[in-house]
């Protein structure tokens, strides 16, 4: 019978079926692509986690194809002929097209975020005019991604015509309109609960976080993810909702979100000066592991190292996001980023006590250097937000011959443009310079070819040209009269390429270097602090050495108060991770999906439902009133 349409159901089924067989093949080379970030034991736990992909894979089919489903099922008498069948094709492929582009882009962007793809990216692209340099970039340094990507394009296209619908017009209109209508309807319940991930009405919908309910290790929760379902479910999204663990008593003793420090005698007030220096993870530097028995260790920071001699540096620390604009609200002003960034949510936009409030209310002269385009990565108007008096980029460095092609002045010239523009201030100013060249496409001046060591990264010979770029810095400004009266901040932003499976753990993917430094010796800037700690640490410890004597609002520590203070560390891999006392706790937020010895790193055990003392007890009773805290003070814009 015509009217029942029966080839027309078969073709939709079939072409359905490809998107899941080409999701499994993106799946596969994801994996393949970044097998070193994503550990798996066996065919047998690739499978698995594969399988259990199939439901994510739904909701981003589902997503894509919904206006090809439509139109394939609905009674227009016309659905059979050519022409109408030759627009579903290109419907078929232009949607299919875009979206699984998103997957061969996360085989690169996933080295650099170890994320699979979110809106988040769109925060930071809208604040660059060079994206389409960048891209074009990219594809000439990783053409088999593009050559897998055009080969399988070109294989579905094959696929999908080997199966035709074959014309045909109905004779009855009525049984035709009824089993239309009624496969309509029984098709679109179907994409709700696909698009859904479950037909329960008490169940939410599933976002990224349920990805981690089918995986021994939190990183193989972006294998069971794809890159089309990550994005789409952050469209839109605002993850920041008000919650109550604990009564405000138990956060104020327990979570101490205001501190207060008693400095007596800082006079004349130091200079500050912070280097947020980009991906300058902890793994390139030989000070930051002497003592991680990393077999044949090499250094990429000869001068970053001697400096770390003659200062107090954090052997043991963490970043408290993954992008560049999460470093610089961590560093400056104590918000580390969640599931959800703080900075690209509807609540950055609000008053916040920072290391820069605080300078402003000493009268500090405040500035902010980036080498990139003016408004480049967020951080004029975050910049503006947090008080920053004066803005310095590239509109204001002024000489394209030092530019780099694709970020922004070389670290180098810039760094010296920095120091003599601080020889213009009066004393006491407090300035931060973000860098840009230890950075994809992770190139060096062409007269440096060769001066570096290369090693087998592409990152390890920008990073020594940052770090001689570092050098050639405190070479100039030593020799300037404000230089004996400052104190100095060495910092990644955040981590990148890995070398060592050391740093391929879980934990360690935020490990970077903290390093403070004076020549003023008493400020006493000597020695480590192994501990855990944090960039959140930053601000709490310049407002102790600077003698600001009032409360300040941090989630951080002094990492240089005589009082011993309990440290809590605060980042997220798509549900947040705790670092208290012994144990690593991670919380989605509602559950506690994993809880590891501070030693694990990697999470090899999970410890959950197996140990239950009292210290885990109250780790979790902190890391749900940590949590509480934050939500109230960001929603309810109480960061001043």
């Amino acid at each position: 019978m015509k009217e029942i349409r029966f080839h027309e159901i078969l073709a939709l089924i079939y072409r359905l079926a490809l998107a899941y067989f080409f999701y499994q093949v993106a799946r596969l080379l994801f994996w393949f692509f970044n097998k070193n970030l994503i550990p798996v034991e066996g065919i047998g736990e690739y499978l698995k986690l594969a399988y259990h992909g199939i439901a994510f894979d739904t909701t981003a089919i589902l997503y894509v194809n919904s206006l090809f489903i439509l139109l394939s099922l609905i009674p227009i008498l016309i659905n059979t002929k050519k022409g109408y069948q030759k627009f579903l094709f290109y419907l078929y492929f232009i949607t299919n097209g875009i979206a699984y582009s998103m997957n061969f882009g996360d085989f690169v962007y996933y080295k650099f975020s170890q994320a699979r793809l979110t809106t988040a990216v769109m925060n930071v692209a809208q604040h660059e005019n060079n994206i389409g340099k960048i891209f074009f970039t990219s594809i000439a340094e990783h053409p088999f991604v593009v050559i897998w990507f055009v080969a399988l394009i070109a294989l579905w296209i094959f696929l999908y015509k080997r199966v035709k619908v074959p014309i045909q017009k109905p004779v009855k209109l009525i049984p035709y309109f009824i089993f239309s209508t009624v496969t309509l309807c029984l098709t679109a319940l179907l994409v709700v609960g696909g698009i859904r991930g479950d037909f329960k009405h008490s169940t939410r919908p599933i976002n990224l976080v349920d990805a981690n309910r089918y995986v021994k290790k939190p990183s193989q929760g972006n294998l069971v993810l794809n890159s089309v379902f990550s994005f789409f479910r952050t469209l839109n999204t605002n993850n920041f909702r008000e919650v109550h663990f604990v009564d405000e008593s138990f956060i104020t003793e327990n979570i101490k979100p205001y501190k207060l420090y008693h400095r007596d005698g800082v006079d004349p007030k130091p200079n500050i000066v912070i280097f947020i220096l980009e991906s300058f993870g902890k793994e390139y530097s030989g000070a930051f592991n002497k003592n991680t028995d990393i077999k044949d260790f090499v250094s990429y920071t000869p001068f970053f190292d001697s400096l770390a001699t003659q200062s107090l540096i954090a052997t043991n620390a963490f970043a408290n996001g993954r992008q560049s604009i999460h470093g610089m609200s961590s560093v400056l002003a104590g918000i580390p980023s969640l599931k959800d960034a703080f900075t690209g949510s509807p609540y950055s936009n609000q008053k916040i006590q920072s290391i820069v409030s605080v300078s402003n209310d000493m009268g500090y002269d405040t500035s902010f250097f980036h080498g990139a385009p003016n408004g480049s990565m967020g951080f004029l108007g975050f910049g503006n937000i947090l008080g920053f008096k004066h803005y310095y980029g590239k509109n204001e460095y002024n000489n394209d011959a030092d530019f780099d092609g694709i970020w922004g002045i070389w670290d180098e010239p810039f760094f010296q443009y920095f120091a003599k523009t601080l020889n213009t201030k009066k004393s006491p100013f407090m300035a931060t310079l973000f860098s840009v060249s230890s950075h994809h496409p992770f190139k060096v001046p062409e007269k440096y070819r060769g001066k570096f060591k290369k090693g087998p990264l592409e990152i390890h010979e920008p990073i020594g040209y940052t770090d001689y770029a570092l050098k050639q810095f405190f070479e100039t400004a030593k020799k300037m009269p404000w230089y004996e009266n400052t104190i100095f901040v060495l910092v990644a932003d955040h981590t990148n390429q890995i070398g060592y499976p050391e740093y391929e753990k879980a934990m360690n993917r935020f490990a970077i270097p903290i390093l403070f430094y004076s020549p003023n010796p008493k400020f006493n800037l000597k020695g480590e602090v192994n501990e855990p700690s944090q960039q959140m640490d930053i601000y709490p410890t310049l407002a102790d050495l600077m003698g600001y004597n009032k409360k300040i609002r941090s989630w951080g520590r002094s990492l240089v108060s005589d009082k011993k203070e309990d440290y809590i560390i605060v980042n997220s891999s798509g549900v947040e991770q705790f670092i208290i006392g012994n144990y690593i706790y991670l919380f989605d937020g509602k559950d506690f999906t994993g809880i590891y010895d501070i030693k694990d790193l990697g999470y090899e055990d999970n410890l959950l439902g197996k140990v239950n003392t009292p210290e885990i007890k109250n780790g979790e009773l902190k890391s749900k009133a940590w949590y509480q805290d934050y939500m109230d003070r960001v929603i309810n814009r109480k960061l001043n």
